[in-house]
């Protein structure tokens, strides 16, 4: 995959063909839950695929939803959370994305809902006992063909200059200074990963060594799904200027100039 181009054109499917994905493509769906499993393995979450998805969608008609309307869709995803701290929201991010860029590969699209805070009873009534907590489900299946007289609406970005600083979160980093240091193409298109409502709350802090990830609270919360979706993107883009780091986790409060912000982690360059 060509991350750069599928950042930049990523969109996510509302329509679904009412077809269920092909026997053939569902096999290839549940070996790349297998192996995100793998991956988890031991930590606090599980993920799932709910093949009937027409009753997950009755079910949530009104409850959950992509801007409050619910999506529907032939099958759902599942990430289970046993536990709700900020290293597993960081957790849903980073692999709920690792799964769409998969699927994309696999001409499946997905759309993101939200669960809206369900409680746990009607959690259960939906997904079954053994269910962990969703804040959100995937929706996956063959987008419909989209009408080409239907101008899309583009979510405009913030610049670079916005969300990438040197050595501090109070110094805006140059897009030269970027470029010296590698870093130009993946905090540019960076800005095209999703996040909720399209707030972009990540701000990176270019330092000698490396790079940290810091997000801005809004509304009183830190989106810790939104930082983990930018870990992933960016080490895909990294990958294609050659680093093959990860990231380390090292989380902290700070405020500066009246705003407060997480610092998330390090990426080592």
């Amino acid at each position: 995959m060509n991350m750069t181009s599928f950042l930049k054109s990523r969109k996510s499917t509302r329509e679904f063909k009412k077809k269920s994905v092909t026997e053939k493509d569902l096999v290839n769906v549940k070996a790349i839950i297998d192996e995100i499993n793998d991956e988890v393995k031991g930590s606090n979450m599980e993920v799932k695929l709910y093949e009937f998805g027409k009753r997950i969608f009755d079910s949530l008609k009104g409850v959950g939803g992509y801007s409050g309307v619910m999506i529907e869709s032939p099958h759902y995803i599942a990430l289970d959370m046993k536990s709700h701290g900020p290293e597993e929201k960081l957790n849903s991010g980073y692999y709920m994305e690792k799964i769409v860029t998969r699927l994309n590969d696999m001409g499946i699209g997905t759309c993101w809902v939200g669960l809206n805070n369900l409680d746990m009873e009607r959690m259960k009534a939906i997904f079954g006992e053994d269910t962990g907590d969703n804040d959100y489900l995937l929706a996956i299946g063959y987008p419909k063909p989209k009408n080409p007289f239907v101008h899309e609406q583009f979510s405009e970005r913030l610049g670079v200059e916005e969300i990438a600083f040197r050595e501090s979160i109070k110094k805006p980093a140059d897009v030269d200074f970027l470029e010296e240091r590698g870093l130009g193409d993946i905090l540019f298109y960076i800005r095209f990963a999703p996040s909720s409502k399209n707030l972009q709350p990540w701000r990176f802090i270019v330092h000698d060594s490396n790079v940290e990830l810091a997000i801005e609270e809004i509304n009183g919360e830190f989106c810790y799904t939104d930082a983990g979706i930018a870990m992933y993107y960016f080490e895909e883009l990294a990958k294609t200027q050659g680093m093959k780091h990860k990231w380390d986790l090292d989380m902290r409060p700070e405020e500066v100039k009246g705003k407060k912000y997480m610092f998330i982690g390090k990426y080592e360059l």
